[in-house]
């Protein structure tokens, strides 16, 4: 399908809280109806704008509506303090895009794809196994496991964070800033994603996306450290009835792919594809373009457009 696609900025509240999202709606065509609808989310501690509007346009292209959404403490979203990464929240906001998504009027209330990356991808795998109105589910370089998350990180890397992590947790507890730590470093930096090669892959994320490092800020608060060993979507994952493509990078150091794979072997309908190279390849080139046409073929065969 190709045609003109709409793009606007407009707000939705979570929990009492104002979330930004950006909504994609393609030209229907002479015979009008609703479209399908994606609704699409941010992985660990970055903005919606980094990298995920190329997978947004490329969506709506399609014919697919997209609601592409940050986070409260994210982003354009409201919340305080900022960069605070919690996961019962995150889940919250998701559950109110998607009644969001589901009231758009150009929108199909019956069919909406949750497409989420990284962490993200956890959360929508973990909110299809709960019963959210999923016509099928996208994970890309999904978080799966808990454990898994944290051995990939390492003794020395958890070492150097737990003295941030206590700060935060100390600060929370008396109503003070948060204290922060880098998402993504080099290796041996103080910071959550330090894998080789991991921040060289991602600052090319950003060069292709037309992301301006440096304009939002690239942390979390360190209290989030003391969550990721236990949040584990793999232990809900068989409950699933939607279908499910999980994509994964076979030398992904920071959601391992062996959880991934597993994770898979679960859900009673799923697909994987795996591709060469590590966690943020997937959204570059020369991968991103085969990531693009591998979704798209997965939803003419589950939610087609038309």
């Amino acid at each position: 399908m190709s045609g003109e696609v709409t793009v606007d900025t407009r707000d939705f509240l979570s929990s009492g809280v104002r979330c930004t999202a950006d909504v994609h709606i393609p030209a229907v065509g002479d015979g009008g109806g609703r479209v399908p609808v994606i609704v699409m989310a941010h992985g660990f501690g970055s903005p919606r704008t980094l990298s995920l509007p190329r997978y947004a346009r490329e969506f709506a292209a399609a014919g697919y509506a997209v609601v592409l959404f940050d986070y409260r403490y994210f982003g354009d979203s409201d919340g305080e303090p900022r960069q605070l990464l919690d996961i019962p929240s995150q889940l919250a906001d998701w559950r109110a895009a998607i009644s969001f998504a589901r009231s758009l009027p150009e929108a199909d209330p019956d069919r909406v794809v949750g497409w989420g990356t990284s962490f993200a991808g956890g959360h929508v795998l973990t909110l299809a196994a709960e019963g959210q109105p999923f016509a099928a589910v996208v994970a890309q370089v999904p978080h799966l496991s808990g454990p898994a998350a944290v051995r990939a990180t390492g003794l020395r890397s958890a070492l150097r964070l737990a003295p941030a992590t206590v700060v935060d947790v100390v600060r929370a507890l008396r109503g003070a800033p948060p204290r922060y730590v880098h998402s993504i470093g080099a290796p041996g930096t103080t910071a959550v994603m330090t894998a080789p090669g991991a921040e060289q892959a991602f600052e090319e994320m950003a060069r292709q996306s037309g992301f301006v490092r440096g304009t939002v800020p690239e942390t979390v608060a360190a209290r989030i450290l003391l969550h990721i060993g236990r949040y584990s979507p793999i232990r809900t994952v068989a409950r699933i009835a939607c279908p499910v493509l999980i994509q994964v990078a076979d030398g992904d150091d920071i959601a391992p792919a062996a959880a991934a794979r597993a994770a898979a072997a679960k859900i009673p309908r799923s697909t994987v594809r795996e591709y060469t190279g590590g966690h943020f390849d997937p959204y570059n080139d020369p991968l991103f373009p085969q990531v693009i046409r591998d979704v798209l073929d997965f939803l003419s065969a589950t939610v087609r457009a038309t």
